[in-house]
């Protein structure tokens, strides 16, 4: 409103111009300018996602196709490859892509990976000329500095929030539980329907990819969460190629995080070791039988490179810090004798 009464003052004491005449954008800030130019450079790259289940009439017992949810998207290739969250498609019967011009498209999922909450999608006959956003490096990011997020908040189309980047480091649980580290804090308003879309900066570059609000009534609450575009980068080809996360692999079988809460257990119990594979080879072993045909535990991870881990995803999360052919260092227990072992990791299973 100041702002507004402000140029509206301006404009009084130019009695020779007429309302028509006086052009208000010779009035906008650097930053608005700003705001302004990235918008309409990057909401061409920017799609709407609606997810599409079916349900089955408790009545006719016929089966229709109804809306499941919606989010947001952004265009990755030229040739059609959308990235969006995985949240957004999951239990999908069929996707569709509806572009900024309102074409509609149906998509395909390529690949998915849950752990990160991204998933990449390819529409059908794509049309030319496909608008995609330039990269950023989210390592280079700073409190503070200025972030946009463009997305499809409650249906509404192609709306643009500014804000600021309000925490870097932080922690997000994905579905599945596993933990997404190294999140962006954003006040940019973030609604549902804006999930999977881009978080850009100043520049106009990709920075992220806003995935969850944190809000006790379910609407923005000036905190917000991107998963940061350094994290894309790696993920985003992987699904493409594999169509999931390659991850290295010692070849063995934990047993659930909710099994080891209900009996106690600290560390992870191996349930099984996949003979010929790392674990094998390094002589871990997983649970037995005994005479009597009792199930006994054999080893219990309780470290990775001196690392406690606790659950499955602490585990996981080391083993990810990796390649394959890298050599990792697992602590275990088995019985009353702590003993530690060198792994050389293989390929993904």
């Amino acid at each position: 409103m100041k702002h507004w009464l402000c140029a509206l003052s301006l404009a009084l004491l130019l009695p020779s111009a007429s309302a028509q005449e006086v052009d208000y954008l010779s009035f906008a800030t650097e930053d608005e300018a700003n705001s302004t130019e990235i918008f309409s450079r990057a909401s061409p790259a920017v799609v709407f996602v609606t997810n599409k289940a079916l349900r089955r009439d408790l009545f006719s017992l016929n089966v229709h196709e109804i809306p499941r949810g919606s989010g947001t998207g952004f265009v990755w290739d030229p040739s059609g490859l959308i990235v969006t969250n995985f949240h957004v498609i999951a239990g999908a019967h069929r996707l569709t892509v509806t572009l900024q011009d309102r074409s509609e498209y149906d998509a395909e999922v390529i690949g998915v990976a849950p752990e990160k909450d991204l998933a990449v999608l390819r529409i059908q006959d794509p049309p030319a000329g496909l608008t995609t956003l330039p990269l950023g490096d989210s390592s280079e990011l700073s409190v503070g500095r200025k972030v946009l997020a463009i997305g499809n908040p409650f249906g509404l189309d192609t709306t643009l929030t500014t804000g600021v980047v309000s925490a870097l480091g932080r922690e997000i649980r994905a579905p599945g539980n596993r933990t997404i580290r190294g999140v962006i804090q954003t006040d940019a308003a973030i609604n549902p329907g804006n999930s999977g879309g881009p978080l850009l900066n100043s520049m106009g570059q990709l920075v992220g990819v806003n995935t969850a609000i944190y809000s006790p009534s379910g609407a923005s609450a000036g905190i917000g969460f991107a998963i940061p575009v350094n994290t894309v980068r790696e993920v985003v080809p992987q699904l493409i190629s594999y169509g999931r996360i390659q991850r290295p692999s010692l070849g063995l079988e934990l047993a659930s995080d909710r099994w080891i809460r209900r009996y106690r257990i600290e560390g992870l119990p191996v349930v099984r070791v996949f003979p010929g594979l790392p674990a094998d080879r390094a002589g871990i072993r997983g649970a037995y039988r005994n005479a009597r045909g009792e199930i006994l535990l054999g080893d219990i991870i309780t470290a990775v490179d001196g690392e406690a881990v606790r659950s499955n995803d602490d585990y996981l999360s080391l083993i990810e810090q990796h390649e394959p052919g890298d050599t990792v260092t697992i602590t275990l227990r088995r019985g009353d004798e702590r003993r530690e072992v060198s792994v050389k990791l293989s390929d993904s299973e």
